[in-house]
């Protein structure tokens, strides 16, 4: 799944038409269509993530919060890196270390060899 994959499930669920959201957001719709199709990137700007996080009632370092700042800072990475399956799958575990969750110890010894060996 992309961002833009993610933020417009997300937005559908929630009853949040296009234009609605780009609306409570202050975003452009033609724009944000771009970015929910994957023809742009994410916000790069953690203020206006914050935004739509909140605007999507996102709580705090709960499963979605965390999705949805893992699915923008992934889609930053560049695609040869996520062209290796192996480092895709770690970024996961990556992201949670990032943000001081403990991994478990196969998962933190799969992370030091993939990064020793990059």
């Amino acid at each position: 799944m992309t961002f833009g994959a993610f933020i417009k499930d997300i937005r559908i669920k929630k009853g949040l038409t296009l234009r609605e959201f780009c609306r409570l957001t202050e975003l452009d719709p033609s724009n944000w269509s771009k970015v929910e199709r994957g023809l742009l990137s994410p916000p790069k700007s953690r203020a206006v993530l914050l935004h739509i996080a909140r605007v999507l009632n996102f709580a705090e370092n709960s499963e979605d919060w965390h999705a949805f700042f893992d699915f923008a800072a992934i889609s930053f990475i560049p695609r040869e890196i996520l062209a290796d399956n192996s480092i895709v799958e770690k970024l996961p575990v990556f992201f949670r270390t990032m943000r001081g969750e403990k991994p478990n110890r196969k998962e933190l010894e799969d992370l030091i060899k993939l990064l020793k060996e990059s």
